[in-house]
C-alpha cells in the first residue's frame, strides 16, 4: 500500500508557446493538509486542473492509492473522490443552495428528483460545516464566505477524499477565515486529505504539516513546515532573497495635503478625523467592517457624507462625486481592483489611459500614439510584466493588475492624494515587496498615501503614522516609534456595542 493517497511524477504540461508545469511533483498524504505556495504564474492554477482531469499533461504519471490513473475529464476525478473549490466559487446565483450542491448529481429515482431528500442531505451536509444558512436559501443572497462553504459541502456530498482549495481565505475576513480553518480542521480529523494553496503564511502555518513551493512552472521543494524559515520559503519562492520585505524610505513630511474634520455618514462612522502630509504613508487600520473603506468612499464623493469637512492643501472642499475628487488630484485605488479598478478586457494601456482621456484626444478622437507613449512610460515605471500594453487586463496576474492601477493613478498629473485600499490582497510575496517599493518611491516624490490594510505586518512595516478604526470611530492614532501590534488590537476592539448603536443612531 502506498505511502500517499495521491502522487504525481514529472508532470509537464504544455499550452501553445508556453511550458505551464515542468516536470513538477507532488505527494499528498491521507489526513493531511498539504500547503501548495508559489507566486503568481508560478503553475498552480494549472497542476490543479491537471490533478481534476480539465487539463490533460503531456508528460507524466499521476497515482490514487498507488494505482495510476489517467482522467478524461472532471467527472473522472470526481468519480475517483477529488474536489476543488476555487477562490471564485463557481455556483449559480439564482438556484438554491441544495441545487447547487448537488448539481450533476442530483439524487433521483425512477427519473425523478427528490428534492425533500435532496433538501434533508444538503442540510446535514451544511449542519456538519456549522453553516448559519439553510439548504433552500438562495445562492445569490449568501456571502462569499457562506458560498465557499457551499462549495466544501458540495465536494462533502460527493465523497471527496481529496480536496483542493484554491486561495480560500483571500476574500474572507479575519473571522471567516478563522472559521474555514475550523472547517478544514474538521476534515482533515475525519481522514480527508486537503491541498490549500494560499499566498497567506499564517494559512500554512495554521494548517499545514508540509509546504510544496513551484517557481516559474517548476517544482522548487517539499519542506515541513516547522523546519522551514519565513525567509528560506520566500526565496524558494521568489527564486531570491528579500533583505528587505518592507522598503520604507526615510522621508521627511512636507505640508499638509489632506485633513478631513468630524467626517459623519449615519449608519457607517462618526466624527473621523485625520490628516497626511506630503511624502507620508499613514495607515488606516481596524477590524473589517470598522468603516474604512466607508471613509474614504465618502472622501471621494463614491457616497454622501451627512457631515463634516475635507481640506485639500488647507482649503476646505466640497466632493459631491468621484470627478471632483479627481480633478482636486485625490485618487482612491479601490479593493476589488478587478471589479472597480480595471477593466478586464481591455487592454493594459487603455485601462491606463482612461482617465486622461480628455487629455490624450482631439476633437473627441484619441491620439494613438500619445496613448501608447504615456501608457507604455507608466506601466515601466511600476515594472508591470506583460507581453504588450494591448494585452487585456484579465491574463495578468494579482500583482500585476495592481500595478496597472497604480500606473492608472499616476496617469493623472494633479495627482496629490493617493488613497489604497488593501493594495497586496490575493497578491504573492514577491509582487507585494514590488508594491511597498512603488509606494516608497511615490512617498519620495511627494506624495500623500493613505494605506488602508488589514494585514499587520504591512502596516507597521509602511506606516508612518497610524489610525486604528472600531465601529466607525477613529480609536486611536499612533507614531511609528510606539505602535505595536498588540496596541492596534487594543484599539481595533476599544468601542463597545453601545459605540456601534451610536453610528447607526
Amino acid at each position: 500500500m502506498s505511502e500517499y493517497i495521491l502522487e504525481l511524477k514529472g508532470i509537464t504540461k504544455i499550452f501553445p508557446g508556453v511550458k505551464a508545469l515542468n516536470n513538477v511533483q507532488f505527494q499528498l498524504k491521507k489526513g493531511e493538509v498539504h500547503a501548495l505556495m508559489g507566486e503568481n504564474g508560478a503553475g498552480k492554477s494549472t497542476f490543479i486542473k491537471v490533478i481534476t482531469g480539465v487539463h490533460k499533461a503531456e508528460e507524466g504519471e499521476m497515482f490514487l492509492n498507488g494505482q495510476k490513473v489517467d482522467f478524461r475529464g472532471p467527472r473522472d476525478a470526481q468519480l475517483a473522490g477529488i474536489a476543488a473549490v476555487y477562490q471564485h466559487p463557481t455556483s449559480y446565483p439564482d438556484l438554491s443552495v441544495t441545487e447547487n450542491i448537488f448539481m450533476n448529481h442530483e439524487i433521483k429515482k425512477h427519473g425523478i428528483i427528490q428534492w425533500k431528500e435532496m433538501n434533508k442531505k444538503a442540510q446535514e451536509f451544511l449542519d456538519e460545516l456549522d453553516a448559519d444558512f439553510k439548504s433552500t436559501a438562495e445562492m445569490g443572497t449568501l456571502s462569499v464566505a457562506q458560498q465557499q462553504m457551499v462549495e466544501i459541502a458540495k465536494a462533502i456530498s460527493t465523497g471527496a477524499q481529496i480536496v483542493i482549495l484554491d486561495e480560500p481565505t483571500a476574500a474572507l475576513t479575519a473571522n471567516e477565515a478563522e472559521k474555514l480553518y475550523e472547517i478544514v480542521e474538521k476534515l482533515r480529523d475525519k481522514g480527508v486529505s486537503i491541498i490549500f494553496i494560499s499566498h497567506r503564511f499564517e494559512d500554512m502555518y495554521r494548517l499545514a504539516t508540509r509546504v510544496t513551493v513551484f517557481r516559474d512552472s517548476q517544482y522548487i521543494g517539499t519542506y515541513d513546515v516547522d523546519k522551514i524559515t519565513n525567509a528560506d520559503l520566500i526565496k524558494a519562492m521568489v527564486g531570491r532573497e528579500i533583505s528587505d520585505m518592507y522598503p520604507k524610505p526615510e522621508v521627511t513630511p512636507g505640508k499638509e495635503l489632506l485633513r478631513v474634520e468630524n467626517l459623519s455618514r449615519v449608519g457607517y462612522f462618526k466624527d473621523v478625523s485625520f490628516k497626511v502630509r506630503a511624502g507620508e504613508i499613514v495607515g488606516l487600520t481596524g477590524l473589517v467592517g470598522a468603516g474604512r473603506t466607508e471613509v474614504v468612499e465618502a472622501i471621494c464623493g463614491i457616497t454622501k457624507l451627512n457631515s463634516g469637512k475635507v481640506f485639500l492643501e488647507g482649503k476646505e472642499v466640497h466632493i459631491k462625486n468621484p470627478t471632483d475628487s479627481k480633478n482636486l488630484g485625490i485618487v482612491l485605488l479601490p479593493e476589488d481592483r478587478q471589479k472597480t479598478g480595471l477593466i478586464l478586457s481591455w487592454g493594459l494601456g487603455r485601462n491606463v489611459t482612461l482617465p486622461v482621456f480628455d487629455r490624450i484626444s482631439k476633437s473627441g478622437f484619441c491620439d494613438e500614439k500619445t496613448e501608447r507613449d504615456l501608457a507604455k512610460k507608466l506601466l515601466e515605471d511600476v515594472d508591470t510584466k506583460a507581453v504588450s500594453i494591448f494585452d487585456p487586463a484579465s491574463s495578468l496576474s494579482g500583482g500585476n493588475q495592481q500595478k496597472v492601477v497604480v500606473a492608472k493613478a499616476l496617469a493623472q498629473d494633479n495627482m496629490k492624494v493617493i488613497i489604497m485600499d488593501e493594495p497586496t490582497k490575493g497578491v504573492d510575496v514577491g509582487a507585494k515587496a514590488e508594491i511597498y517599493s512603488i509606494m516608497g518611491e511615490l512617498a519620495q516624490k511627494g506624495y500623500a498615501i493613505i494605506m488602508i490594510s488589514s494585514e499587520m505586518p504591512e502596516i507597521l512595516g509602511m506606516s508612518d503614522r497610524i489610525y486604528v478604526m472600531c465601529n466607525g470611530h477613529i480609536t486611536g492614532e499612533l507614531s511609528r516609534g510606539e505602535v505595536t501590534q498588540e496596541t492596534i488590537l487594543e484599539l481595533a476592539m476599544e468601542k463597545s456595542k453601545e459605540s456601534k448603536e451610536e453610528v447607526v443612531s
